[in-house]
């Protein structure tokens, strides 16, 4: 992206006011947690069918009870860093609308986003398997049984083989075709179907900016496109639309 097209993108923000934020797990590698589907990501390493699939949780209980705890704790010690905080900023003066986010982290919340739509989950949500009551994160990385029925714990996350949350995922549908510019941050846009929401951003007139250090298969729809780190392209970005806006 060169410095008169993030000018263009700047003003198209400042402009329009109803930016949406797409985020993937390139949005927390800047806090050291590890993304997926880049050449060291985590399912490049390990097996996502015999570690995050509804079958492997109920079947072989103690492999993915391990994977997620490691998860958790991961998370749990993670910090917002300049890109989620960012965001927060933007969202704060008006220029964001909503965050969607592919991430299970928590950390757009953690910086102050409200806004937040979470396609997959989340790391501070944990349930029963057997009844669905609701219970702590820290009880699930403690195997602590569920305290309504005595039946084991489960995240509250999306596995393989499950749809997204209808809700969620019916709010960002209805973003993405009503918004004037598409931010995407660190995803790979490889799933389906929150991968089509840049489509559908762009099909309405909406303004497509992409953000990832790998290509994607969506970058053809991309009005501006970069490899650079989240947090350098935010910073660059906000410093534009300070200029763009007064400061306002």
């Amino acid at each position: 992206m060169n410095d008169q097209g993030l000018k263009t993108l700047a003003s198209r923000i400042v402009g329009t006011r109803d930016a949406v934020i797409f985020t993937g797990a390139g949005m927390g590698t800047e806090s050291g947690l590890s993304d997926f589907r880049s050449k060291n990501g985590m399912w490049n390493v390990e097996d996502p069918m015999e570690l995050a699939t509804t079958t492997a949780m109920r079947r072989n209980y103690d492999k993915f009870h391990a994977f997620y705890s490691r998860r958790f704790e991961a998370m749990g010690n993670a910090k917002p860093n300049t890109g989620h905080e960012t965001v927060a900023e933007l969202e704060s003066r008006g220029l964001v609308k909503c965050v969607i986010t592919q991430n299970i982290d928590g950390l757009h919340a953690a910086a102050g986003s409200k806004a937040i739509y979470e396609l997959h989950g989340s790391v501070n949500k944990v349930r029963c398997m057997e009844c669905g009551a609701p219970s702590a994160r820290r009880d699930f990385i403690d195997r602590v049984p569920c305290r309504v029925c005595g039946g084991r714990l489960r995240p509250g996350v999306v596995l393989f083989g499950e749809g997204l949350p209808e809700d969620a995922f019916s709010a960002s549908w209805d973003a993405s075709r009503s918004c004037g510019v598409f931010i995407v941050l660190g995803s790979s846009l490889q799933v389906s179907p929150a991968n089509q929401m840049p489509s559908i951003a762009k099909s309405a007139g909406a303004c497509v900016a992409i953000c990832n250090r790998d290509i994607t298969p969506m970058d053809y729809l991309a009005d501006y496109r970069t490899d650079r780190g989240i947090g350098e392209f935010l910073t660059a970005l906000r410093k534009e639309i300070d200029e763009a806006s007064g400061g306002r």
